[in-house]
Formats: C-alpha cells, structure tokens, sequence
C-alpha cells in the first residue's frame, strides 16, 4: 500500500510539474495573427508607422505585457529624433519571452542597449491602460518590440493614485493590432 501511495504523488507530481511548465511556455503565448502594430510615437502624440518587415511576434491572451516581436527595419536610425520625431527610453527592460519564441532573447537585447548598439523607443504609448510598446532599433536594421508598464501602470498596480496625466480607465479604449 505504501509504495502506490508514493508512486501516485510522483505520477501526480510529475503531471502537476508539466502542467505549469506548458502553461508558463506554450499555453499563454500563441504567434499574433493578422498584422502587428508597430509604431514610432512623437512627443505630440503622432504616430510614424515604423516600416518593417519580416515581422514575427507573439502575444498572451492572459496578460497585456505578453506581447514579443522581432523584426527587421528600413529607417536610417540617425534621422530619429531628428525629422522623424521620437520618444526615446530611458530605462527600458526588454522582457523574457518563451525558449521557443528564438528571434527574441531579452538578454541580446538589454546588451545592445547598454552598449548603445540599440536605441529605444516609445512605439504606442498606453497599448493597454499602463502599459506602453517599447521597440529598439539597431543602426543595421534589427529590431525587437515589447511591452512594458508605464508610470501609470506601476502606480495603478501598486495602489498609488494615478493622476490626472494618466487615461481615464473608464473611457481608456486599448490598441487593436493591426488597427493602425
């Protein structure tokens, strides 16, 4: 009796384990369908649609900051700021993406940033109520694209008040992919 006790909890066990591990990897995540939105937001509120191609992303259905992308650009980097107007980062933290998802390594990605190999961007401010899409850009044409939480996010998730510089979340509408 003793030894199918044990056998059931690590038959249980091992089932459990593999639920969680699909869940966290393959089971949120799902390639976006249809067109992606990518994007250059200026300081006036305008949007420059970013010219890419070879697009491959990803998406979570259980969270706003799932979204993932990998692409390559046709913009001559140094016009940015310049005559395209930009909002630059200035502490972005690219975000893990599953093993899987290999065009995308958060890590490669943060690198290129703190050797100013890459430079980041606001692509659409408020894709969702407090978060913001984030792209870096290389100078030979990589890009890579993903959300993270804006000032408005972190303080409407830590219970701080939002202010009046953040969206009504009332009348708050969130980006549609491929809206744009």
């Amino acid at each position: 009796m003793g030894k199918f006790a044990v056998i059931a909890i690590l038959v249980t066990s091992l089932l459990v384990g593999g639920g969680i591990w699909y869940a966290q990897t393959r089971g949120y995540y799902a390639p976006a369908d249809g067109p992606v939105t990518l994007t250059l937001a200026s300081p006036d509120g305008a949007l420059t649609t970013l010219p890419a191609q070879n697009v491959e992303a990803i998406i979570s259905n259980a969270s706003p900051l799932g979204f993932r992308a990998c692409f390559q650009h046709l913009l001559d980097v140094s016009t940015l700021g310049e005559e395209i107007p930009v909002i630059l980062r200035t502490d972005p933290g690219p975000t893990i993406a599953p093993d899987w998802f290999d065009c995308y390594d958060a890590g490669y990605v943060g690198e290129l940033l703190t050797s100013g190999e890459a430079v980041a961007y606001t692509a659409y401010p408020n894709v969702a109520y407090g978060v913001d899409r984030v792209v870096a850009l290389t100078g030979d044409g990589r890009g890579w694209a993903w959300n993270e939480l804006n000032d408005c996010g972190r303080k409407a998730y830590d219970g701080t008040p939002v202010g009046e510089a953040c969206p009504d979340r009332e009348t708050y509408e969130p980006l549609i992919e491929g809206s744009l």
